[in-house]
């Protein structure tokens, strides 16, 4: 798809990157990629940096619209969202309550469990935890993640325990954050999915399945490395790829998200057949050259530039004026 509208009728846009999140680097690698497609296109596109400018810059600098290209915390989680609500500055990707939701994975299970949609089964984790009862309640292979962080920071794959694996991973999540999620590890294929729009109109780009060098898909596998091997469209069976897409749709819709975002699945194959399992949704995708929402755009024959066009057309105000 190509878009036809006139750069000029966005008026001054500016593209939010960088911030204060342990994502900052990712978040300036996204943005200066949107920054440069905008410009490219036409877009009177100008940075803005909220790590480093302040909220009056940001008023002073009257954008009619802007692109968030932030990662986690003050930038994924609602928080940017709320400041350009009170300012009145259309902005790209979900709201300020479908942010905080998402960024929150224990929020996210819980919602996702009761609208009956398929989640690893969790236990959230304290420093007095029992950990061999919760190796007893789910299962001796594990991951380690604080609820609300992205890009696998402060993640811990645990599948020992005569080391005191557990409480070490424990150690490392809560660095980041003080709600910690163990969760069942589940094996099998790892699929993501783009999807684009908002509750009936959303609609799914092609799966990818990720294959990263000893199925560890780090920060590092994830950004800089040339190992990982993404396959897209991801060689399924064409029913189950359908099927998988509704179901990464719904959990999208689920959670309130609208714009633009990419939920992460597992595959699960037992003597049942294919399982899968809804891990996280991101609302603020990274838009770097590794990125995997541009990829699936592009095997559909959308250029990145035309996928910053579309998801900048979509800029609106949760509460309108």
């Amino acid at each position: 798809m190509t878009m036809t509208i006139d750069p000029k009728s966005f008026g001054r846009v500016g593209v939010l990157f960088g911030g204060r999140s342990s994502e900052r680097e990712v978040s300036i690698m996204s943005g200066t990629g949107v920054l440069n497609a905008l410009k490219g296109r036409g877009v009177d596109a100008h940075a803005f940096d909220p790590g480093a400018q302040s909220i009056a810059e940001l008023e002073a600098a009257r954008f009619d619209r802007v692109f968030i290209a932030l990662h986690g915390r003050f930038g994924e989680d609602g928080t940017i969202q709320g400041v350009l609500e009170t300012l009145r500055i259309p902005y790209t990707g979900s709201g300020v309550q479908a942010s905080a939701i998402a960024i929150d994975k224990l929020t996210t299970k819980k919602i996702w469990l009761a609208e009956e949609l398929p989640t690893p089964a969790w236990r959230v984790a304290h420093a007095h935890t029992d950990w061999m009862q919760l190796v007893a309640e789910l299962g001796d292979q594990l991951i380690v993640k604080p609820a609300r962080e992205g890009s696998t920071i402060g993640i811990t794959k645990v599948i020992g325990h005569d080391r005191n694996e557990l409480a070490l991973a424990f150690e490392a999540a809560v660095r980041y954050d003080d709600c910690v999620i163990v969760e069942e590890l589940i094996r099998g294929r790892e699929l993501t999915c783009a999807i684009l729009g908002e509750g009936a109109t959303a609609r799914a780009l092609p799966l990818i399945e990720i294959r990263a060098p000893a199925e560890n898909y780090d920060y590092e596998a994830k950004y800089f490395s040339d190992e990982t091997q993404y396959l897209c469209p991801a060689p399924l069976d064409d029913l189950l790829a359908e099927e998988l897409q509704d179901l990464c749709v719904r959990a999208y819709n689920a959670l309130g998200a609208r714009g633009w975002g990419r939920v992460d699945l597992m595959l699960h194959q037992d003597a049942r057949g294919d399982r899968p399992y809804l891990l996280e949704l991101n609302t603020s995708p990274g838009m770097t050259g590794h990125s995997l929402v541009p990829m699936a755009a592009k095997a559909i024959g959308v250029s990145y530039e035309d996928l910053v066009l579309e998801i900048l057309s979509s800029a609106r105000l949760e509460v309108p004026a």
